[in-house]
């Protein structure tokens, strides 16, 4: 086997790792968003359920679901990050070696295209979904306690 075999082995083998690793971070995406509606569900559903000391049960599920949120943003931006950094700079030194640079001339594209154009990118909304979920826990958890706080006031 050649020197420019094995090397486009390597990248090969590291270009189907990258996908696998794309798709691994999409199914937990997955899972963040279904946790996170069933949550919310749950929030809603049992706001009349006490848990413990005459808190309601939505409190304790907004607090698990703001915790669930923040998770998920990590996560993502921590997916993110690998992906950039990990994969697309490890295969863009590979794709140095090679005649093509596939991976190098897409990303050259998206950043001349980004830089005349303003648009989110996907991981951009999944971020977005995230925070705005997160809102949506704050926003319970604060309707729930706020008349928990009159009445112990008053």
């Amino acid at each position: 086997m050649s020197e420019q075999d094995l090397i486009f082995q390597q990248y090969k083998l590291y270009s189907e790792q990258k996908e696998s690793f794309i798709s691994r971070s999409f199914g937990i995406n997955r899972f963040y968003l279904c946790l996170c509606i069933i949550l919310l569900f749950a929030v809603y559903f049992t706001k009349t359920a006490i848990f413990a000391y005459s808190v309601p049960l939505s409190v304790l599920l907004a607090i698990i679901g703001l915790s669930c949120s923040v998770l998920w943003w990590m996560n993502m931006d921590s997916y993110n990050m690998l992906i950039k950094i990990k994969f697309a700079k490890v295969l863009e030194e590979i794709e140095k070696k090679l005649p093509v640079q596939p991976y190098g001339d897409e990303y050259k594209g998206i950043k001349e295209y980004r830089e005349n154009k303003k648009m989110f990118l996907f991981s951009d909304i999944q971020k977005s979904v995230a925070v705005v979920v997160f809102l949506m826990f704050f926003v319970s958890l604060i309707e729930t306690i706020i008349p928990i706080i009159v009445k112990t006031i008053a």
